[in-house]
């Protein structure tokens, strides 16, 4: 944990985890109900599954691309988890792993997609997310798969050592990715490629073999978030995943890894999840209208990736002084 914290001082954490502290502050001021254990509880629980998916859109920001379907993703496979478990009658736990690996397989065709044909990833994870969604539709005929196994509930519905399932899953993926890109050579690669994508070629790097990895990364998380909703919800709901790819951008960002690639560390996502999570959570303690949250996720992406811009502009005028 304290190599964490050290991790994110290095990459503007410092800056993040003060934000974060100050919106806290704000909010337990403004409501009594804010850091009442129910709040908490559902407030913790309800970030974690943009967190997870964030940790795999962070990634793909390390290398500068970017998958706009993975909500979709997360979907589809809920959707398949349900068809597996519920109309085929199969292993609650066979069926998760299999909902993984079809998120993993999903993700490898869209960096297979981007990386051998050399596609541009914002369109083609924005085609790629309607082909999700029309067979989540098509399967599930746009209709929740209730009576999920009550054996899988809890990972999405239990607690553990005082804390929600999903909040301490999405800090063990935390902790994987963390160990990912600062100990193995694929990270490094990684950085190498999100800094420089033709001087990584050059140097000997397979810079499509990275893509297709952080991809594949990014779809079996998304997917692994996907499944534990179900068990949160205890039904396959070809909703889930729809509202989490701009919330899981702003993250992100916020949490210091740049749209441009190469610079910061993914686990600052949990951070940004956590400060797009309690604005979420603020809305509705404050009564404010939830249609708003669409809206204010959309400004946090704009803001966070402004102030990146002017960072950089910035440390830039200061290089040439």
């Amino acid at each position: 944990m304290f190599k964490m914290l050290g991790l994110l001082k290095r990459t503007r954490g410092i800056g993040v985890i003060t934000a974060f502290f100050a919106i806290v502050a704000f909010a337990s001021i403004g409501s009594p109900y804010f850091l009442s254990t129910y709040n908490l509880q559902a407030l913790t629980r309800s970030l974690s599954f943009v967190g997870i998916v964030a940790l795999g859109q962070a990634c793909l920001l390390l290398i500068g691309e970017l998958d706009l379907s993975l909500g979709a993703l997360a979907g589809f496979c809920g959707v398949i988890g349900g068809v597996l478990m519920v109309n085929l009658g199969y292993n609650p736990w066979l069926s998760f792993a299999m909902c993984l690996l079809l998120g993993a397989g999903c993700g490898f065709l869209n960096g297979t997609l981007v990386a051998k044909l050399n596609l541009n990833s914002l369109v083609v994870t924005v085609g790629m997310s309607g082909v999700y969604t029309g067979l989540n539709l098509v399967i599930s005929h746009g209709r929740a798969i209730t009576g999920i196994p009550r054996e899988i509930y809890f990972l999405g519905q239990g607690d553990l050592l005082g804390m929600p399932t999903p909040f301490i899953t999405m800090l063990i993926v935390a902790l994987l990715i963390m160990f990912l890109t600062q100990y193995t050579l694929f990270g490094r690669y990684m950085y190498a490629v999100g800094n420089n994508r033709e001087a990584a070629k050059i140097i000997g790097i397979r810079v499509d073999q990275i893509q297709v990895r952080t991809f594949t990364l990014s779809g079996l998380l998304a997917a692994l978030a996907g499944m534990i909703m179900v068990a949160r919800l205890g039904s396959s709901q070809p909703a889930i995943g729809q509202e989490w790819v701009l919330p899981s951008i702003a993250a992100s960002v916020i949490g210091g890894v740049s749209p441009t690639g190469g610079i910061g560390n993914p686990v600052g996502a949990v951070l940004g999840a956590g400060i797009t999570g309690v604005i979420e959570n603020i809305i509705v303690i404050f009564g404010v209208s939830p249609y708003w949250q669409t809206a204010v996720s959309g400004v946090v992406v704009v803001a966070a990736i402004s102030l990146d811009s002017i960072q950089r502009i910035l440390s830039a005028r200061r290089m040439n002084i």
